[in-house]
């Protein structure tokens, strides 16, 4: 596997190594010490999915402590474009976001350690979404930023209009306005 650093210390887009042969192709998603040796230092204790069509846009989404949340994530099938943005109150990027495709043909994986908020968009028809927390769900910790806040001058690469949005983010503070917990 190729671990890719990015400007933002902490996340690491991961490239698995992918062995094609005449039947199709295998993955190895997951395998705790050789991940651990590449700086993916969390224990994950929950898998979730999702499936979302065209235009979705989940987040921007993180859990106060003490349940904050590592993930591991990725998409089986389709293509989102997945940001993470960096809530850590004393770190030289806060603020901050990354963006990286992850999509069935390039087999992506994005680390998110703790301290920071996630989301992303379905660019494809459908999308099926994958993610390994470290942390259990807690609904009281559940927290979020408006993923439209200008500030952050993320491009989710859907327009505006297209944009479909539960209710619960559309209400979410900016980062300006963000109680921040980290």
């Amino acid at each position: 596997m190729n671990i890719i650093k990015t400007p933002i210390e902490g996340l690491l887009v991961i490239e698995p190594q992918v062995f094609r042969d005449a039947r199709g192709w295998f993955i190895e998603t997951y395998q705790e010490e050789r991940y651990r040796a590449a700086g993916v230092e969390a224990r994950f204790v929950q898998d979730n999915q999702s499936c979302s069509s065209y235009g979705v846009v989940r987040g921007l989404h993180f859990q106060r402590p003490p349940f904050t949340q590592a993930k591991l994530v990725s998409c089986t099938h389709g293509r989102v474009l997945d940001v993470a943005v960096d809530l850590r109150k004393d770190s030289p990027t806060y603020g901050q976001h990354f963006a990286v495709e992850l999509n069935e043909d390039n087999h992506l994986q994005f680390y998110i350690p703790k301290g920071f908020a996630h989301g992303f968009s379905v660019l494809s028809n459908t999308a099926v979404f994958s993610y390994k927390c470290d942390e259990l769900y807690h609904p009281e910790a559940d927290g979020g930023i408006l993923l439209s806040d200008p500030a952050l001058m993320i491009d989710w690469q859907i327009p505006e209009e297209e944009r479909i949005l539960s209710e619960k983010d559309k209400h979410h503070p900016l980062l300006r306005e963000l109680d921040n917990p980290f």
